[in-house]
C-alpha cells in the first residue's frame, strides 16, 4: 500500500476527545494489551498528529503520528499497527517467518507468498482467514511487515504452503516507514515454544510430505530413512528450543537400546569432542588458545556427522563448568588473561585420557562443509583483475583490434604497448631501456604539462602509467560457471564491530555475495561456532545485498571460517586485524 510515495490531505494536531477515542479504539483492536501498554502506545500529554493522506492507488488513510513516527494507520474504519509500534509490542499480532531476499519484493509491494514462509520447530501460527498477522525475518522476530491472511493455518498447511499467504499492507523501508524516523528493527531472539501437537490440524498428515520438500531448498535436514524423521535448523535461527524432548532437534539420533539420558549423552559427546580436538589439532604453538575459539574451531569440527554439540544441553549448561572440571582432571590449565575473557595456557598432551583416546574413522562427507544449508563443499571463485580501455586511449589499443570497452588482462596490455612501441620504431636505438613517446602514447600517458617536456620514458614507467590510465575491472569465475566480468574493483567481504544501544558489541560482515557464500548459510555455521545469536538484514546503502550480524567480537572465528574453510585469498578481507588479543598476565 505504502511501497510509492503517498499524496498528503491534512496534517492536524488531535483534540482531547479523539485521543480519548483512539484509545478506546486501540484497545478494541487488540485486546492483548493492557491500560499501561494502551496509555504508552497513545499517551496522554505527548504531541499527537492524525495525518490524513491518499495512497499511490486512491486508498483514504488515516495515520497517527507520535513523536515523529507513525504509530497506527486507520483503513476502511480498520485500525492497524505499524513497524514502529510492532517494535515495541512484538507479540501483538501473529508472527510469520520469511527470508531477508523475501524483504525486497515485500517493500516493492508484492504480497507473501506461502513458499516464502519459514515454518519454524514449533509449527506456523494458528490464525483464521482475514486475521491481521505480522511477519519477521529468520533470526529476528522483529516484525518487519503487516498483512492480511489470504487463509487459514490449516489451509495453508493443506495447500502444501503454494499459493497467496497474505496481502500485505505496510512494510519496513516503504514510504510510510520513511516518513518517521527511519530506524532499523531491533534484534530480538526468537521465541522458545513447544512443537505444537498437529495430529488435530485437518489434513496436516498429507502436508508434511509437501512441506518437507519445499523446505529441503530452505532448510538443514537429515532423513532417517527408517522413520522419516526430519531434523530442521533454520538458518539465521536461534538453536531449536530446550523444551523439545525430540532428541532428533539436537541432532543425536541415540540407539533405542541406550539407556543413557540424553543429558548422559551429551556430556559424553562432548568430552569426545573435547578429547579429539586436543589430540589432533591444537598444538603447542596455538596457546594461550582462547576457550571460545576451542569451542567454536576445535570442538565443533570435531563433532561426528549427523550429530550437533550443544553444551546446553549437558549437565555442565556452560563451557566454563565443563572446563573447569577438565582443569580439576589436570588435563589442560585455563587461566583469564584478561578481563572476564578465559583462555587455555596448557595442555598435558601425555595425560592417559588423552594418550588412550581412540580417533574415530572420518566419515565420507567429512570434507564437505555440513554446517549452514550449503550440501557441497565451497570452492572459493577465480578472481581476475582486468582493465577496460576507455574512450580517451582507444587509439592506442584498436591497432591490436580493441575497441572502447575491451576488458583485458595485464599480461595483454603489456604485450599490446610492447608490439605497438616496437611496430612503430619507438624503442631508442641508443637505449632499449627507454621508449620514444609519439603523439598518441603523448595523448594517452603523459599529463598536459608533460607534453612539451617529457620525450621518452622507462618501459616499467610506459607500462604503470598505462595501467593507471586503464579503467578497474575483474572476472569472477566460480566453480562449473561461465565467468562474469564486472567493472569497477571487487568490494573486499568488510568485517566491522560495531555498539549498540545495549552497550553490547557485534561483529558485522557484508559483500558475502560477491564471493558466492550465502549469508543465511554463514550466519548458521557461526551461530553453532560461536554459540552467539545471529541475524541477517539488508546491508544499509545496498540494493539487493545482506549483511551478517553476530552477538559479540567473532572476528577470530570469522576468520578461521573464511581463510582455513572457504580458502579466500586475505586480500579480500579487511578487518581481520580486529580479532580480540589474548595477553598474559604481568
Amino acid at each position: 500500500m505504502f511501497a510509492k510515495t503517498f499524496r498528503v490531505k491534512s496534517n492536524t494536531a488531535i483534540k482531547g476527545s479523539d485521543r480519548r477515542k483512539l484509545r478506546a479504539d486501540v484497545t478494541a483492536a487488540f485486546p492483548t494489551l493492557g491500560t499501561d501498554q494502551v496509555s504508552a502506545l497513545v499517551p496522554g500529554k505527548e504531541e499527537l498528529n492524525i495525518l490524513k493522506l491518499y495512497a499511490h492507488r486512491g486508498d483514504a488513510v488515516t495515520v497517527y503520528v507520535c513523536g515523529g513516527n507513525p504509530i497506527l494507520f486507520e483503513l476502511e474504519k480498520n485500525l492497524y499497527p505499524t513497524v514502529y509500534t510492532l517494535w515495541s509490542y512484538p507479540d501483538l499480532l501473529p508472527t510469520f517467518t520469511t527470508w531477508p531476499l523475501v524483504l525486497e519484493k515485500l517493500v516493492g509491494g508484492a504480497d507473501l507468498m506461502l513458499p516464502g514462509l519459514v515454518v519454524p520447530p514449533a509449527g506456523l501460527p494458528q490464525v483464521q482467514k482475514g486475521d491481521l498477522c505480522a511477519m519477521a525475518l529468520v533470526g529476528n522476530r522483529a516484525p518487519v511487515a503487516i498483512g492480511v491472511a489470504a487463509m487459514s493455518t490449516a489451509e495453508m498447511l493443506t495447500s502444501g504452503l503454494k499459493g497467496r499467504g497474505f496481502s500485505v499492507l505496510h512494510t519496513y523501508r516503504d514510504h510510510l516507514w520513511q516518513s518517521g524516523d527511519k530506524s532499523s528493527p531491533p534484534s530480538m531472539a526468537p521465541l522458545a515454544l513447544d512443537p505444537p501437537d498437529l495430529s488435530e490440524e485437518k489434513g496436516s498428515a498429507q502436508a508434511a510430505p509437501a512441506l518437507q520438500g519445499d523446505m529441503r531448498r530452505l532448510t538443514l535436514a537429515e532423513e532417517n530413512q527408517e522413520n522419516g524423521e526430519v531434523q530442521q535448523q533454520m538458518c539465521g535461527e536461534k538453536s531449536l528450543p530446550e523444551a523439545s524432548k525430540d532428541p532428533s532437534v539436537r541432532g543425536l539420533n541415540p540407539d533405542p537400546t541406550d539407556s543413557r539420558t540424553l543429558q548422559e549423552q551429551m556430556d559424553e559427546l562432548l568430552q569426545r569432542c573435547f578429547l579429539h580436538a586436543l589430540k589432533c589439532q591444537v598444538k603447542k604453538a596455538d596457546l594461550p588458545l582462547l576457550t571460545s575459539t576451542f569451542l567454536g574451531s576445535h570442538m565443533f569440527s570435531c563433532c561426528p556427522a549427523g550429530q550437533q554439540l550443544d553444551i546446553k544441553r549437558s549437565s555442565y549448561k556452560k563451557l566454563s563448568k565443563f572446563l573447569q572440571q577438565m582443569q580439576q582432571e589436570q588435563i589442560i590449565q585455563v587461566e583469564e588473561l584478561s578481563r572476564g575473557v578465559e583462555s587455555i595456557v596448557a595442555v598435558d598432551w601425555k595425560h592417559p585420557r588423552i594418550t588412550s583416546f581412540v580417533i574415530p574413522e572420518p566419515s565420507p562427507t567429512s570434507q564437505t562443509i555440513q554446517e549452514g544449508s550449503r550440501e557441497q563443499p565451497y570452492h572459493p571463485p577465480d578472481i581476475k583483475p582486468l582493465y577496460c580501455v576507455p574512450a580517451s586511449m582507444t587509439l592506442l589499443f584498436q591497432e591490436s583490434g580493441h575497441k572502447k570497452g575491451s576488458a583485458l588482462e595485464g599480461g595483454e596490455v603489456r604485450t599490446i604497448i610492447v608490439s605497438y612501441a616496437k611496430k612503430n620504431d619507438l624503442v631508442d636505438a641508443d637505449n632499449k631501456n627507454l621508449v620514444k613517446l609519439d603523439p598518441i602514447l603523448c595523448d594517452c600517458i603523459l599529463e598536459k604539462n608533460e607534453q612539451h617536456t617529457v620525450t621518452t620514458l622507462p618501459w616499467d614507467s610506459l607500462l604503470s602509467r598505462c595501467l593507471e590510465r586503464l579503467q578497474p575491472a575483474y572476472q569472477v569465475t566460480f566453480p562449473g560457471q561461465e565467468p562474469i566480468v564486472k567493472k569497477g574493483k571487487i568490494c573486499p567481504i568488510d568485517i566491522t564491530l560495531a555498539q549498540r544501544a545495549s552497550n553490547k558489541k557485534v561483529t558485522v560482515v557484508r559483500n558475502l555475495e560477491a564471493y558466492g557464500l550465502d549469508p543465511c548459510s554463514v550466519a548458521a555455521i557461526l551461530q553453532q561456532r560461536c554459540q552467539a545469536s545471529t541475524t541477517v538484514t539488508p546491508a544499509p546503502g545496498s540494493k539487493d545485498g545482506l549483511q551478517v550480524q553476530i552477538q559479540g567480537n567473532q572476528v577470530h572465528h570469522l576468520s578461521r571460517l573464511l581463510l582455513e574453510d572457504y580458502q579466500l585469498p586475505r586480500k579480500y578481507i579487511q578487518g581481520l586485524e580486529k580479532a580480540p588479543k589474548p595477553s598474559r598476565k604481568k
